[in-house]
């Protein structure tokens, strides 16, 4: 049963692959930003009511969640795919690119909502064959904290449920890769705002002011010392800062300066830690020149950590994939993802898909204007997805 179940389903989601490619393009030029979603939703849950699903919209707010019961008593596996695009303009300049000036998929969410569609759609021309219920979780606002994650679980989408599997479409990685780790698997994404607020003045009269400027760049030349003097080497950390503005004339030293920039990490300890400390050096260095500050730290999704038991599940899985040509544990990445929020409820795993072609010279990552992906992942994707669910169900407990 096992194998003709296997290769039931790799014969579907060949059959339904030009569907499955065409329904990334239809999101890829209609993206929608992060709690914004109105018309995508839309489209996921007529796909499934197509199917004779159970379909709930409006859960946590935009997200929208589909239930597949098979025909024996079993189990409850959830596959969670997010559908959210981010604020960019996309550069591609490919056929189907998108239709709407500054938004654009640059993280392959469509793509991950193409496949477990179709793979929705394969499983459920198995239901007869199967032993237990599948729940697809589309999830709104992953792009942006505090996500859809947390209020989606908050309005049951994991009632009953007993395992959850989710994958992303990784671009850095090569076309049959799949890639995981057990524990912690990428990192928790947290923000920091913060102004200096010193006093302005001509720039032909710097000892009349306090100036921002200076003690924003010594700021964030001293920020490094954090990560590479009180962190231990052995527990990854990372503190960047992305975003600075001053907004004066060339020749005017600035009143205010503001900056914003992420901190990643994997440990609760390491977490607390900078927090504190980047305030202390903000404090520290603003007191150089009695210069005055403000600083927020804002916590933002925890780390992704895989339970042991069900990643090696997957991975097992993934060897079963006729198109998965390597099956590799990985370092962590410092990547956040909101799937963090559902490990913590419930057991389960989350994986990489390789979705770099191996033609193309130049490969742009996530968030670029220019980012795409192979589309042949699609299907590995939801083959992998779909086989680690027929294993569950199968299983004897």
């Amino acid at each position: 049963m096992a194998v003709l179940q296997q290769e039931q389903l790799v014969g579907l989601l060949k059959r339904y692959e030009e569907e499955m490619i065409q329904l990334r393009r239809h999101f890829h030029e209609n993206p929608e930003l992060s709690f914004e979603e109105i018309e995508t939703p839309k489209t996921i849950a007529a796909f499934h009511r197509a199917l004779g699903h159970e379909v709930r919209e409006g859960v946590g707010g935009n997200g929208v969640v589909a239930k597949l019961v098979g025909a024996k008593a079993g189990k409850t596996v959830a596959l969670r795919a997010d559908f959210d695009a981010l604020a960019i303009t996309e550069e591609t300049g490919l056929p189907f690119r998108s239709k709407i000036k500054g938004r654009m998929h640059a993280c392959g969410h469509d793509g991950h909502t193409a496949s477990l569609l179709i793979l929705a759609k394969a499983l459920n021309q198995m239901k007869d064959n199967l032993a237990g219920t599948i729940v697809f979780i589309h999830q709104h606002a992953e792009e942006l904290a505090p996500g859809g994650a947390k209020s989606m679980i908050a309005d049951g989408c994991l009632e009953g449920v007993d395992v959850i599997f989710g994958t992303h479409l990784w671009a850095p990685t090569e076309l049959g890769k799949v890639q995981t780790a057990i524990g912690p698997f990428m990192a928790a994404a947290d923000g920091i705002y913060m102004k200096i607020k010193g006093k302005g003045g001509h720039g032909s009269n710097p000892s009349d002011t306090k100036d921002s400027i200076l003690l924003a760049a010594q700021f964030i030349t001293n920020l490094q010392q954090l990560v590479a003097r009180r962190i231990n080497p052995l527990r990854p950390a990372v503190v960047s800062i992305g975003h600075i503005e001053a907004l004066n004339p060339f020749n005017v030293i600035a009143d205010q300066v503001y900056m914003k920039g992420t901190v990643r990490t994997f440990h609760e300890e390491e977490r607390d830690l900078l927090e504190r400390e980047i305030e202390e050096l903000l404090k520290a260095t603003c007191y150089l020149t009695k210069a005055d500050y403000e600083y927020e730290f804002r916590r933002g999704y925890p780390p992704v950590v895989n339970h042991a038991a069900e990643t090696e599940h997957v991975m097992a899985s993934a060897r079963k994939v006729a198109d998965v040509e390597a099956v590799e544990f990985v370092d962590p990445t410092m990547g956040g993802e909101d799937f963090a929020y559902y490990l913590e409820e419930i057991p389960g795993a989350f994986f990489f898909t390789g979705a770099k072609n191996p033609q193309w010279q130049e490969v742009y990552p996530h968030h670029h204007p220019k980012f795409d992906i192979d589309e042949r992942s699609l299907r590995i994707a939801a083959n992998v997805l779909g086989q680690a669910t027929l294993d569950y169900l199968a299983k004897d407990y």
